[in-house]
């Protein structure tokens, strides 16, 4: 689906809807590693970021200025810090955030972290507590927390009221109060989408595959259908997640973005398809047929959720972007790709006040 295109529904056949569903807000997700994006091999940062705070430690600063120049705001309640987007913490009858590993009650190596998603190494009562605590410290503890088992899909919930069971997903769109939709991530790309003027919001999980899939693409087209938002209207904030720094992917992954997005080469760091010529490979000393395979190339996943937003229509200033690397800061973040099994889960989360 070209990004200049009209949308249909065709491109939105993966979207369920659910009106009269129970609440599961306390009902386990378990993350599989067999569905995940962080199943590769944990390479080497190339390059150390530090946090962008004030001189009071006050804000996180976004990414660059050609993609936002506001700060993020660092709310600290009980050990915990959780991240903010300003423009949206302005509106009134919005909650969002965006956690950090601090505080909580999982012991993770010696240390007391935030682990807000079901993992093997943490007990359920743990995680329970650390949500508790994580929707007490927004203001949401009256909202229905929703997460998703994410699948690195392109399904799209859009909820009318909280389901019985976690659904099978990997975004999350309503216009309902009470609701807190929630994505999980450990690397990958955690969205947040409000329309300020039609009151509708949506979360969406975005790795290497649901990027490939336009999945923020598809859910601002949800919203377009179901509530009549316009995308310049349409507020995103774009979470801490793995850099172009440290997201090493294979010349495979480069080539199925290179089929899909004419712009592709500009979000890997040395676009590389493993179909370029050699005009001299008697220098390896390997003979015909047992070439070494192409070089890994670095990937920035949100440069390119943020570029699709842009085709989708929002406006630069309306989308704002935290420069953290999941990978460089450890100290503050999970990362699936540098601690394996024994890593947290993060969490965003973004819904409207009754």
């Amino acid at each position: 689906m070209a990004l200049d295109r009209p949308l249909d529904t065709l491109h939105f056949r993966n979207v369920h809807a659910h009106s009269n569903d129970q609440d599961a807000s306390s009902a386990p997700v378990f993350c599989l590693a067999a569905d995940s994006d962080y199943t590769v091999r944990v390479v080497a940062p190339t390059k150390t970021l530090t946090s962008k705070r004030s001189s009071r430690g006050q804000t996180f600063l976004s990414a660059s200025s050609s993609r936002s120049s506001s700060d993020w705001i660092e709310r600290k309640v009980r050990g915990m810090q959780i991240l903010l987007v300003p423009a949206l913490a302005k509106l009134p009858w919005l909650v969002h955030g965006f956690s950090t590993r601090p505080g909580g009650v999982s012991l993770l190596n010696g240390e007391k972290v935030l682990n807000l998603g079901f993992t093997e190494w943490d007990s359920k009562e743990s995680v329970l507590e650390n949500r508790r605590r994580f929707q007490s410290a927004l203001g949401a503890t009256d909202l229905k927390l929703i997460s998703l088992k994410q699948i690195h899909s392109d399904v799209i919930h859009l909820f009318d009221a909280a389901p019985a069971e976690p659904c099978r997903g990997d975004a999350s769109v309503t216009n309902r109060s009470g609701l807190l939709l929630a994505v999980q991530t450990a690397d990958c790309v955690p969205i947040l989408l409000v329309d300020p003027k039609k009151h509708a919001v949506a979360a969406v999980h975005a790795g290497w595959r649901g990027t490939l899939q336009r999945i923020v693409v598809k859910a601002i087209g949800q919203m377009q259908m179901q509530f009549k938002s316009k995308p310049a209207d349409l507020l995103a904030g774009i979470g801490p997640s793995i850099g172009g720094c440290c997201y090493e992917v294979g010349s495979e992954v480069a080539t199925q973005f290179q089929s899909q997005f004419a712009e592709a080469p500009e979000w890997f760091d040395e676009f590389r398809t493993g179909d370029e010529p050699n005009p001299i490979q008697w220098l390896n000393m390997m003979p015909p047929g047992h070439q070494p395979p192409p070089k890994n190339v670095l990937l920035d996943l949100r440069k390119a959720n943020r570029g699709q937003l842009l085709g989708a229509g929002l406006r630069a200033p309306n989308i704002f972007v935290s420069d953290l690397c999941t990978a460089c800061r450890r100290d503050l973040l999970f990362s699936y790709r540098k601690e394996g099994a024994q890593s947290g889960r993060l969490m965003s989360v973004i819904g409207m006040l009754t």
